[in-house]
């Protein structure tokens, strides 16, 4: 079966800087279900809100789509570390958006993304970028005692889960909170009986896009393959 996709506007790259992005969009309805975003997902692409894109830039390719194979994962002894650091706080699931969420987004993008597009921050701008009518999502709270300190907004697919995005309390960086919730993330993984967890697009050359390599062992989209890489 084709399917007809969208193709964008080249614009400034939101990554590497003097070059130029371009992204391919699904804009098929049937696709628009869990089903199609699960296989769109696997083919490379990823969601902001509701629409679902992959970068099609014409000279480049640094925009590499990877997932964790949950099923197999070994945490490394910093992860080990971490996790046994970390293990005081509560980890809680949630199956929808709840009101406080809000607050904590607001603080970590004025402390932490204060030059990034997202900043300001606004209540719309948050729920066009993480609400989801494709497929159900997770939401994965960290919590300090009473005190609420991340959230891991995660779409469930039908063979994996997708990190769509998380964000924490800018008074426990040194408690490495996005590393702290990939962790939980690929346990709930298993949780749930999926075979991978999807991480977005590891981009080597961009300091803010370049750690999601350190979950073993993943896959790497490559010339429309998934390649493994173990350790």
């Amino acid at each position: 079966m084709s399917y007809q996709f969208g193709v964008s506007k080249e614009f400034p790259c939101s990554y590497l800087p003097d070059r130029q992005e371009r992204l391919l969009i699904a804009v098929e309805k049937q696709l628009n279900c869990a089903e199609g975003y699960s296989w769109l997902m696997s083919q490379g692409f990823r969601r902001s809100g509701d629409q679902i894109y992959r970068p099609h830039c014409v000279n480049c390719q640094a925009c590499q789509s990877i997932r964790v194979v949950v099923t197999d994962f070994m945490p490394s002894k910093s992860q080990k570390r971490l996790l046994k650091k970390n293990q005081h706080f509560i980890v809680k699931i949630s199956h929808q958006q709840q009101d406080n969420y809000y607050s904590l987004y607001q603080k970590y993008i004025n402390a932490i993304h204060y030059d990034g597009a997202m900043y300001p921050p606004n209540y719309e701008q948050y729920q066009t970028f993480l609400s989801c009518q494709l497929t159900k999502q997770v939401f994965i709270e960290t919590w300090d005692e009473d005190k609420l300190i991340s959230v891991a907004v995660t779409d469930e697919l039908v063979d994996a889960l997708s990190a769509v995005y998380t964000f924490y309390h800018p008074d426990y960086k040194k408690s490495a909170l996005g590393v702290f919730s990939i962790l939980k993330q690929i346990s709930i993984a298993q949780l749930f009986n999926k075979k991978y967890l999807y991480l977005g697009y590891q981009i080597d050359d961009c300091k803010k896009m370049n750690y999601k390599n350190r979950y073993f062992p993943y896959q790497i989209l490559k010339d429309n393959l998934w390649k493994l890489v173990n350790k």
